[in-house]
């Protein structure tokens, strides 16, 4: 029996999606979807972990979900083939994060390359930095 071939990506909707988002994920996500090698192909539209930085203006999240969905449907993600779904609406993964959250240290996420860039990026000091932010790359 083989494994199944599964992909799960996304993006934070924190505006709209633009050229970059194009050239540099969503043409490959349209090819992979299209190429019948993946049993399942899942895109998170990471609402909750947009919420790390942009605190201050929920709303700007809830109404760039939208966006994001138009965005994707009009560069070819086909729902019929890729499932897209929103973070904030999967309980379960709440569950599963405060699970996993147990089993990582914060000094193992102060290590990570990604989270120390956007942290940099972002502008948080120590004493600053949302315990939030910590969330999301154990998620």
């Amino acid at each position: 029996m083989s494994e199944k071939k599964i992909i799960l990506t996304g993006d934070r909707p924190t505006g709209r999606l633009h050229l970059g988002h194009y050239v540099g994920s969503l043409l490959r996500r349209v090819e992979l979807q299209n190429s019948g090698e993946f049993d399942e192909i899942n895109i998170l539209i990471a609402d909750d972990q947009a919420l790390t930085d942009n605190v201050e203006d929920p709303g700007k999240i809830r109404s760039n979900i939208v966006n994001v969905v138009l965005d994707y449907l009009s560069v070819g993600i086909d729902p019929a083939k890729t499932t897209i779904c929103v973070q904030s609406a999967l309980p379960a993964l709440h569950a599963l994060t405060f699970y996993y959250m147990n089993l990582v240290t914060t000094a193992r996420l102060s290590r990570n390359p990604t989270v120390k860039a956007e942290i940099q990026m972002r502008g948080f000091a120590d004493e600053g930095l949302p315990a939030g932010f910590f969330c999301y790359p154990v998620s």
